[in-house]
């Protein structure tokens, strides 16, 4: 029997028994690896007890832009954070959801979620797995409970098997539903803007000398609560702006229920902040000019007013014209280009 008769043979055997009908076929369900940028602080989720995997990814990606989780079966997390804009419901100063109801809050940006501690304007939660309930059940934004978003998933063609495929149990439950969702949203890491090509000194990485001179700026009188290279010291602070009446939200004492924390809204990151307009909790800002001539000379006092924002009796931050302007040519210098266009994490 000639050699190649021999290979032939083999090959027909592997083939038949990897093709057998009694056997469904499971995908290799391979881990990813998470990697720490560089000039990044220590991350804060717990990869071991959610460690990313492939499969979980896939799954979470499609739970994220899946309307099914809504009441109305349209609204999906996608809809109000959108990858051409760090993740944020560009343009709409609050966030709209079932009904095109609205709600009373501006729709933060979604990225290095693996390194904050606290989620939502007011930290209504601490831990990532659990920060999808809240857009989920809120009467505004998502409409429906967790128990009827499995029960849709359960009764999926698709779901059973994928479920089961990224588990080791697979079974659609709570538990493996929201730690999909993090492994989605925990691999959505912004790091490559000009900013961190400078910062970490790699080819190509100049800053401009107008960019350089807002470094410098921001560094001196902004850096003291945009902290890191997150961009974000994770706190909740009082910065000065005067509340709506017709809402009346106070922030940060709606979860702690402590007078002192009235009007106090976490300090948001300022990567990609060239793209998530309109700024601030209730959008009232709908440009980063506007932000700077707020802070320059806008500020309002009262109780809770953090103090770097009342120095001797001076509210706000001097800011003159110049410096305006450098700043926002730094600010532009904190967009990612690869994390906005990221195939990754696009809906197609």
């Amino acid at each position: 029997m000639k050699n190649s008769d021999v290979l032939l043979g083999f090959v027909l055997a592997l083939f038949a028994s990897c093709s057998s009908p009694d056997e469904a076929y499971v995908p290799l369900n391979s881990s990813l690896e998470f990697t720490i940028p560089s000039n990044f602080p220590e991350v804060k989720y717990d990869l071991s007890a959610n460690p990313p995997t492939q499969l979980g990814f896939e799954l979470g990606k499609k739970l994220f832009y899946d309307g099914r989780l809504s009441a109305n079966g349209f609204i999906s997390c996608g809809f109000c954070h959108e990858q051409n804009f760090a993740f944020t419901h560009h343009g709409h100063q609050f966030s709209h959801g079932i009904d095109d109801l609205e709600g009373i809050r501006n729709t933060p940006a979604i990225q290095n979620a693996a390194f904050m501690q606290e989620f939502t304007w007011d930290g209504a939660t601490s831990h990532l797995d659990l920060f999808p309930i809240i857009p989920i059940t809120n009467e505004v934004e998502m409409g429906e409970t967790v128990s009827n978003v499995l029960a849709k998933l359960q009764a999926d063609t698709e779901y059973p098997e994928l479920f089961a495929n990224a588990f080791d149990e697979g079974e659609i439950n709570n538990e493996y539903f929201l730690k999909a969702l993090s492994q989605f949203m925990v691999m959505m890491v912004s790091a490559n803007s000009k900013y961190d090509t400078y910062i970490r000194q790699e080819p190509g990485g100049n800053l401009s000398t107008l960019e350089a001179e807002g470094l410098a700026i921001f560094q001196e009188k902004c850096a003291t609560c945009h902290s890191s290279d997150l961009f974000t010291d994770g706190t909740f602070r009082n910065n000065g702006l005067t509340p709506n009446p017709q809402i009346n939200d106070i922030g940060r004492a709606e979860v702690s229920g402590a007078q002192t924390d009235n009007y106090k809204f976490k300090v948001p990151s300022l990567r990609n902040v060239a793209l998530t307009a309109p700024y601030m909790h209730d959008g009232r800002f709908g440009s980063l000019t506007a932000v700077l001539d707020f802070y320059d000379e806008g500020v309002f006092d009262s109780p809770t007013l953090d103090p770097v924002l009342n120095k001797n009796g001076k509210l706000g931050i001097a800011l003159e014209t110049t410096e305006k302007t450098a700043l926002v040519s730094f600010l532009n210098t904190l967009t990612d280009e690869t994390y906005i266009n990221d195939e990754r994490f696009a809906e197609y």
